[in-house]
């Protein structure tokens, strides 16, 4: 279901169909991370089109590079732990977040709180999984007690600080400017670069979502309208030639080549090129233009979109992550089998962060509006 441009959606829907279309997005894209269309069609005999088991089968436990990762199944990944850590950041500070609030609600959460982990089954500190880039908000904030503003500065540019920057759009819905700015803060005690560019236009693209009578193609506009540099112009390409299809199959590979000019990995996902990951005016991250893509071609349909995702293959964990939220925000129904037996793989309740992010929402929005009349009332005195 696509909503039409005079639905008002209330905001509850929309931030429970955005964090529980991330997660069941990022639970699909989990086992078939890392690979091209053609294997994942070679290895599951066609197109992935729901949720699928381990890359290898029963011996997912022993098989290189992804053991001991139970990838598949219905288990949410990094990405769906790291938003709901950031939700619960949110919970706890229950307003505006900065780079500050990564060091000290963010950091502590992942080194002192054991939480279930389905990739591992069994219960373990968030820091136990997580990827090493993600690993270096501990070794900079922790350890080496670096400016929370200036943290992510050296870290692997990539998706890492974007693939969990739904929260903040949805704390700033239908502000997209709001939201770029609080996630470039909040991103910059992780990223940098266009890295840390790509976590402030999600965020937006989020917000973006929620407005009254978004569409795909607004959302975009909104996006382009904040953001820079290369991660502007992949966007831009990656979404005009997406305009040009309308179902996920016959897009597959113009969307790789749009992206690729952008793309510091290469052809080869495992085998990154030297130049991979490093900081660039002129580079994008692959994920973010992608999954907006696969919005355009799908209308801002959340099951085509997301499968569109998967299906692509690479980091498609996080660019169906990316895409479920945004068009979860929109409104699109998140296909509810899906849902519960993702919910019941991961063994995670993906509705209560959704609950709690809507109240902390509201309670940061009469704020903002005390803030503003406080600003406005004194203005106008010195103002005239």
């Amino acid at each position: 279901m696509t909503p039409t441009s005079d639905e008002t959606i209330p905001l509850d829907e929309r931030i429970t169909g955005c964090l529980v279309g991330a997660a069941v997005g990022d639970a699909l894209g989990g086992p078939v991370e890392g690979y091209s269309p053609e294997q994942i069609a070679e290895r599951h005999g066609g197109r992935v089109h729901g949720i699928v088991g381990p890359w290898h089968g029963d011996a997912w436990r022993t098989a290189r590079a992804l053991a001991p990762y139970h990838k598949g199944d219905g288990h949410v990944t990094d990405d769906t732990l790291m938003t709901h850590a950031l939700v619960r950041v949110y919970a706890t500070v229950r307003d505006h977040l900065d780079a500050y609030a990564v060091a000290g609600h963010l950091v502590p959460d992942l080194m002192t709180n054991p939480r279930w982990i389905p990739e591992l089954e069994t219960e373990a500190l968030p820091l136990q999984r997580i990827f090493l880039a993600e690993k270096w908000l501990v070794a900079r904030l922790h350890y080496g007690h670096i400016d929370p503003r200036e943290a992510g500065v050296g870290n692997i540019v990539n998706c890492g600080a974007a693939m969990y920057m739904a929260p903040v759009g949805l704390v700033n819905a239908a502000h997209p400017a709001g939201a770029y700015a609080e996630a470039l803060d909040v991103a910059g005690a992780h990223q940098s670069s266009y890295g840390r560019e790509a976590a402030g236009v999600f965020a937006a693209g989020v917000a973006a979502a929620c407005a009254p009578g978004a569409t795909p193609d607004s959302v975009v506009a909104a996006c382009l309208s904040l953001a820079k540099d290369g991660t502007r112009a992949a966007i831009e390409t990656v979404c005009d030639t997406a305009s040009r299809y309308s179902d996920f199959e016959s897009a597959l590979r113009p969307l790789r080549e749009a992206v690729a000019p952008y793309d510091t990995v290469g052809p080869d996902y495992r085998a990154p090129s030297l130049g991979a990951r490093r900081a660039s005016r002129v580079h994008a991250i692959e994920e973010l233009p992608v999954a907006l893509g696969m919005m355009i071609v799908a209308r801002g349909d959340y099951r085509h979109a997301v499968l569109g995702a998967v299906n692509y293959g690479r980091d498609c964990d996080s660019i169906a992550t990316m895409t479920g939220a945004i068009t979860g925000a929109l409104g699109s129904e998140v296909p509810a089998y899906w849902a519960k037996e993702v919910a019941e793989a991961s063994r995670l309740d993906l509705h209560a962060p959704a609950q709690a992010l809507a109240q902390v929402a509201r309670e940061v929005f009469a704020r903002d509006v005390e803030r503003r009349r406080a600003h406005e009332a004194a203005f106008s005195r010195i103002g005239g």
